[in-house]
């Protein structure tokens, strides 16, 4: 809608490792409050992107910003300030081994000190049940979890802090298809529960219908198409549409190194 800010805006982002241009000038609104799933096939610059906008890579040109603020230009502590707005589910869950999964639900609030061990039992055991765990789960270590439930852990972790954007890397890699939309359902109703925004990076069709209420594809390094999540396979831009039906021909050629 017109004069209202997005709650993350990127223009002209830009970063090269080497010769190796992987961002070529990334534009990309996404709406506060809603879900945006971004796109592309491997080496497109996804990651990269969610990177730059965590702090984690310095992009070499662009903008990026929350809220209407450039946090490139941000002083220190501010940036950090931001940070602790954010909330992260990784890939493979990422959590800590030698933790349980209590202290790995309460691991940034034990961290920074925003709430003691005492409390932090419960705490995990409110956000626990959140995403369909029972309380004891608390007291188990991550090996004794099976995939699905290292997820929703993994889950637990990125909403504890009650952050207002929530960043999704493959939310259901290894997972079989009945528990991707489990994983997806808990997605939906954590983020909505929390007004957060969401921004998640999926190569599962099915998961970024369900999850994403806009799209966008990255290709070369460039946003080529944004639209409604629910039109994928039949945007009516041939890129997109052959990436969504994982069609052999269209306009995307792999690259075969000789």
């Amino acid at each position: 809608m017109t004069g209202v800010i997005p709650k993350i805006r990127l223009r002209g982002l830009a970063k090269a490792f080497g010769e190796k241009r992987v961002l070529d000038g990334v534009d990309l609104d996404i709406r506060a409050g809603h879900g945006m799933v971004i796109l592309g096939g491997s080496g497109s610059g996804k990651s990269v992107t969610i990177k730059c906008i965590l702090g984690l890579i310095t992009p070499d040109a662009g903008t990026i910003e929350v809220d209407g603020r450039d946090i490139l230009a941000m002083p220190r502590r501010e940036r950090e300030e931001l940070n602790d707005r954010i909330g992260m589910l990784f890939q493979n869950g990422a959590l800590f081994d030698s933790l349980p999964v209590w202290e790995n639900v309460c691991f940034k609030l034990l961290a920074q000190k925003r709430i003691t061990r005492a409390k932090a039992r419960d705490k995990a055991a409110e956000v626990l049940a959140q995403v369909g765990l029972a309380a004891s789960v608390g007291d188990l270590s991550p090996a004794e979890l099976s995939g699905g439930m290292q997820k929703r852990v993994g889950l637990a972790r990125a909403i504890a802090a009650q952050p207002d954007i929530i960043f999704f890397d493959e939310p259901t890699t290894g997972l079989d298809p009945i528990m991707g939309a489990v994983i997806d359902g808990l997605i939906v109703d954590v983020v909505k529960r929390l007004g957060a925004t969401a921004v998640s990076i999926t190569h599962d069709m099915a998961s970024a219908r369900r999850i994403g209420d806009d799209a966008a594809m990255l290709h070369k390094g460039r946003i080529v198409w944004t639209g409604p999540a629910s039109v994928l396979g039949e945007s009516g831009n041939a890129m997109v549409d052959q990436f969504a039906r994982g069609d052999r021909e269209g306009p995307i050629q792999m690259e075969l190194r000789r």
